[in-house]
């Protein structure tokens, strides 16, 4: 009976000791780091640079990202957009030479019945003076569903309205980021700015967004007005006027692939294009492709981002390396004194190898937190355009992968002392 029992508690009296073993080992390594404090914070300087790196520029690309999907899904999910060129590899790719008019606007509002707004728009560059300011800005020929599709917001005044479209009355509409610039606090409606010398009354002012579109420096006028006024664009192919992109709003999300569809069927009749498409010259794209498109770009910055941020993990592991195999040679009587005294080869492995760990994960939560307080700091400079998102998956990505490094990197320099000779470990100078 008291054999059993005594077989019972064999194994948990071996836990104890080995758990003991291990708490022993962190004490020696941290008296071991203790004792040279310098060349310690040295070797795990390559591991908080690392870290540090790691989680500040993932952070600020999750926030990229983030801060583009709001913007990009502020609009909206169900918008088409229509561009002049058969664009490959995705909007913003280079495109054919080809027209869009006001004709085909026309004929998407009355052969697109799942749209719920078809709108166009001209943009062209003018010389804007108003105030002290004389620069160039990009000015936009709207109409007046142009706002809802957009989803602006005015903050004074009122946006670009049918009337003042039919009548191509000269005004205009700020964006609040340049009004600011012009007008300063003061009340900018009713009062005056020249566009390519052409006196325009301003009558509305947009919200200030901040964050990374260019609303706030953006110009509108009717789309009439910019025609007779500021650019012409007459149309070469037809007795029409030109229009830069076509923006169509599907009444539901649901309903926004059959209006791409119908689009491009009456884009290709139109145009007299064969129906596989391939010789479209024409581009229609949704919001949702755009935000796709956008995601996957700022997804594979931060990855590269960080793995370049990571090459500096693996340069401070072959510090720590470095390090530990000097620690072997100066400790090297040491070891042999503990073995003389009955310590076993795992003891020495797992002494080394917990003083790399150690090394490596002290240097990990410090680069974590100046990551973090880059992030925030980042956050708190630059808060209208970006807010860095320190995430769990990149706290545990930083500080796992420093554990690592300073486990894969102290393995050797621990097998070299666990396999020293005691006696000519005991001789040696």
């Amino acid at each position: 009976m008291a054999r059993t029992e005594q077989l019972r508690s064999a194994p948990r009296a071996a836990r104890i000791n080995l758990s003991t073993g291990v708490w022993e080992s962190v004490r020696i390594a941290l008296e071991s780091l203790r004792s040279n404090k310098l060349r310690t914070f040295l070797t795990m300087l390559g591991i908080i640079i690392g870290v540090w790196s790691v989680v500040s520029l993932i952070s600020i690309g999750n926030g990229a990202q983030q801060a583009i999907t709001a913007q990009v899904e502020g609009i909206g999910t169900n918008l088409l957009y229509i561009v002049p060129g058969a664009q490959q590899g995705g909007p913003g790719a280079p495109s054919t030479s080809s027209e869009l008019t006001l004709d085909d606007v026309e004929a998407m509002r009355r052969s697109v019945p799942e749209a719920e707004y078809v709108t166009p728009m001209f943009q062209g560059s003018a010389k804007i003076d108003g105030g002290d300011i004389s620069q160039d800005v990009q000015v936009t020929g709207v109409q007046a569903e142009y706002s809802i599709v957009r989803n602006l917001k005015v903050a004074r005044g009122q946006f670009i309205t049918e009337d003042m479209d039919a009548g191509a009355r000269n005004v205009a509409v700020l964006g609040g980021g340049i009004s600011e610039d012009i007008f300063g606090s003061s009340d900018p409606i009713g009062q005056s700015v020249r566009l390519n010398g052409q006196s325009m009354k301003v009558v509305g002012v947009l919200e200030k967004t901040g964050g990374l579109s260019n609303e706030d420096a953006a110009v509108y006028v009717p789309l009439n007005t910019g025609y007779k006024s500021l650019f012409g664009g007459r149309a070469t192919t037809a007795a029409s006027y030109r229009v830069s992109n076509i923006l169509m709003q599907a009444r539901t999300s649901e309903a926004i692939d059959l209006a791409q569809e119908k689009t491009e069927q009456l884009m290709r009749r139109r145009h007299k294009l064969d129906d596989s498409g391939k010789d479209d010259d024409f581009t229609v794209f949704s919001q949702a492709s755009l935000l796709s498109t956008f995601n996957t770009v700022t997804t594979t910055l931060t990855v590269f981002l960080g793995a370049i941020a990571g090459i500096s993990l693996f340069v401070g592991g072959i510090g720590v390396m470095n390090i530990m195999l000097v620690s072997v040679t100066e400790r090297t009587k040491e070891i042999g004194l503990r073995k003389a005294v009955g310590a076993k080869r795992r003891d020495i492995l797992r002494q080394f190898l917990i003083e790399a760990l150690v090394m490596s994960i002290m240097g990990g939560l410090i680069g974590l937190l100046l990551g973090y307080g880059t992030a925030s700091l980042v956050g708190f400079l630059f808060s209208e355009y970006i807010t860095p998102v320190v995430t769990l998956g990149a706290v545990m990505l930083a500080v796992g992968f420093s554990a690592a490094v300073g486990l894969f990197f102290g393995i050797y320099p621990a097998l070299r002392a666990a396999r020293l000779n005691p006696i000519q470990a005991l001789r040696y100078e």
